[in-house]
């Protein structure tokens, strides 16, 4: 499985909310990220739904700048 597929399936999550947000994330940005940006990618997919969706929805501050250019796409969609 390619990496881009494994970060496909990984986007499928347990809340609705976030699952529209990653799917229409992974269908107009994941393939223009580059190598960095995927990175920080798979971390935040690493971070359980609920922590994730308060990044995205801007509950809570993204205190690490790594995944703030990152954050800020994904509020974006």
């Amino acid at each position: 499985m390619s990496e881009l597929n494994r970060l496909r399936w990984r986007c499928r999550r347990g809340l609705l909310e976030l699952d529209l947000v990653l799917s229409r994330f992974i269908e107009h940005e994941l393939e223009r990220l580059d190598e960095e940006e995927l990175k920080s990618f798979a971390e935040l997919l690493g971070y359980p739904d609920n922590d994730l969706w308060d990044l995205v929805s801007g509950r809570r501050a993204c205190t690490d700048a790594r995944l703030k250019p990152l954050v800020s796409k994904l509020q974006s969609v």
